[in-house]
């Protein structure tokens, strides 16, 4: 791992979307297309800070993710948010023309054992995800995380709220932090293995769940990063700078 520099290298693949609408006037329309990301609220919290924190949008990760293991130990930490198994399985060398390229699963499995840090959050293309989509269902992501990965649509959606509970109040990952937590709106439904260690619960859910894994770690966020699972009221708290910089200094094998 490239642990000699004092900035913290982060790569962060996923929580971008693009959205088609058709907009219907009288006998009139008109078609609109947007492109969206979902990290403007991690960035701001890691702004100024020594993590430095790389976006890879979904739609760029097949082609532009690390193929080998040399490319992934630039970075002492890896989150993939909000982005299925596909993106990282299917590069467009096999999707387009049928060409035999390393799978990335396996890659991000053999950087962990040798000392990376890789986490997951939440989303709709996480876990299992939206109609089980996300396809993490046993593969070497669900065989490094410290939870079970559902094979059905893992989504809970909780519009009335649900606070987070502390389980592990030393833990560094919440070094800083007082409470109480504001509510989260929703999170990805696991289990949590027996040997990993669990941080936070939302109701009777896991929520924030480490494990480590040969000489590195590995850490699951149940929730999102940014609304909506992760709401305004969330993302403007003081601990949830604290808590993003505690993650990213974890999954750099900070104390």
């Amino acid at each position: 791992m490239s642990g000699q520099s004092s900035r913290i290298r982060v790569l962060l693949a996923g929580e971008s979307w693009v959205s088609a609408s058709t907009h219907h006037k009288g006998w009139d329309f008109f078609s609109s297309t947007v492109y969206e990301t979902g990290i403007r609220e991690l960035a701001k919290a890691l702004a100024g800070t020594d993590i430095e924190l790389e976006h890879l949008p979904g739609h760029l990760a097949p082609e532009k993710f690390p193929l080998r293991l040399e490319e992934l130990s630039a970075y002492r930490g890896v989150i993939l948010s909000d982005i299925g198994a596909n993106s990282l399985l299917l590069h467009p060398a096999t999707w387009s023309g049928g060409k035999t390229m390393p799978n990335r699963l396996k890659l991000l499995e053999q950087w962990v054992q040798a000392g990376g840090g890789l986490g997951m959050c939440g989303g709709y293309y996480s876990f299992a995800g939206i109609y089980g989509a996300a396809k993490y269902y046993r593969t070497p992501i669900e065989e490094l995380l410290p939870v079970r990965i559902h094979p059905f649509d893992d989504r809970l959606e909780v519009p009335e709220g649900v606070v987070p509970e502390t389980v592990r109040p030393g833990h560094p990952l919440l070094k800083g932090i007082e409470g109480p937590w504001p509510a989260l709106l929703g999170l990805n439904e696991l289990e949590l293995k027996p040997e990993a260690e669990l941080i936070l619960r939302a109701g009777a859910h896991p929520l924030l769940a480490v494990a480590a894994r040969g000489q590195g770690r590995t850490l699951a966020w149940a929730s999102d990063i940014g609304p909506h699972w992760c709401p305004e009221s969330f993302t403007t708290w003081s601990g949830y700078a604290k808590l993003w910089k505690n993650v990213m200094h974890w999954l750099a094998g900070g104390k």
